[in-house]
């Protein structure tokens, strides 16, 4: 396969004043259910990923291949962080990053998630790297935004850089907290690079997320408790599972429900 499948939009779109823009929604998963969730659900993208407990980590080459198999319409964005914690990594880190943004695009990934900060808080050179080595593919620069020296100036950096877009909840664990901000770099974008929200999204929040942010990317991890087969008295249940579950899976119902909510408050003009 080797290059993403479905690449939508190009950085630089012009935004035309008075168009009406499409919204577009990123569900966040850790399983070949969960893709198949957000594809039933109509998302027109995953985050694929493991570990969201630790806030994502890199899925591995087979869940990659596997996602990639079973999508038609929505698009496979894989996220690339070796380790949970800080956006400062090792030379080492760092070519695994390499290695796994590789297996990414051997497995036909539409795009990556990534992202990587310097001592002084700022973008990392390697970012040119990444990309460089993602060609063909869209990229998405992750939460390092979120917790670099200055957001405003990262954006510029991931302008520079060529990133197709920037996943942000505004320096805050919730979108709403964050909102401003988000708006704040949406307008400095200028239709530059997309600007994609997180932070707590779901479907009941969505028109307010949307009119508060004037972004026109959602991302969401909607998850909910799943039981395990009942084979032994061992349970293998998974951190913060709820008592008689066994894991968390997308929820295929708030997802369905957040990208029907959504897409009903897009008829948003740009002024």
């Amino acid at each position: 396969m080797g290059v993403g499948r479905r690449a939508a939009w190009l950085p630089g779109r012009a935004v035309v004043p008075g168009i009406l823009t499409a919204m577009r929604i990123e569900i966040s998963v850790e399983s070949s259910d969960g893709v198949r969730v957000a594809e039933e659900a109509g998302a027109d993208r995953v985050e694929l990923c493991s570990g969201l407990t630790d806030g994502g980590l890199t899925p591995s080459a087979g869940l990659m291949e596997v996602a990639v198999a079973r999508t038609v319409r929505t698009q496979v964005h894989v996220l690339i962080r070796p380790r949970p914690g800080d956006f400062r990594y090792s030379a080492d880190e760092l070519a695994v990053m390499m290695r796994d943004i590789r297996v990414a695009r051997e497995a036909g990934a539409d795009g990556i998630v990534v992202g990587a900060l310097d001592a002084s808080g700022n973008l990392d050179p390697v970012c040119a790297a990444f990309l460089e080595e993602a060609e063909g593919l869209e990229t998405t620069l992750h939460r390092a935004i979120d917790v670099c020296a200055s957001s405003q100036r990262a954006l510029d950096q991931a302008i520079e850089f060529g990133f197709t877009r920037v996943l942000t909840s505004g320096r805050e664990h919730s979108v709403l907290d964050g909102a401003g901000l988000i708006k704040e770099l949406v307008r400095q974008a200028d239709g530059a690079i997309q600007v994609m929200a997180c932070g707590g999204v779901r479907a009941s929040l969505a028109p307010r997320i949307i009119q508060a942010t004037e972004v026109d990317d959602l991302h969401a991890a909607v998850r909910t408790a799943v039981p395990g087969a009942a084979q032994s008295a061992a349970l293998f249940a998974g951190v913060g599972v709820p008592e008689g579950y066994d894991r968390w899976d997308a929820d295929p119902g708030e997802v369905k429900v957040l990208c029907d909510i959504a897409r009903s408050h897009n008829s948003r003009a740009r002024k």
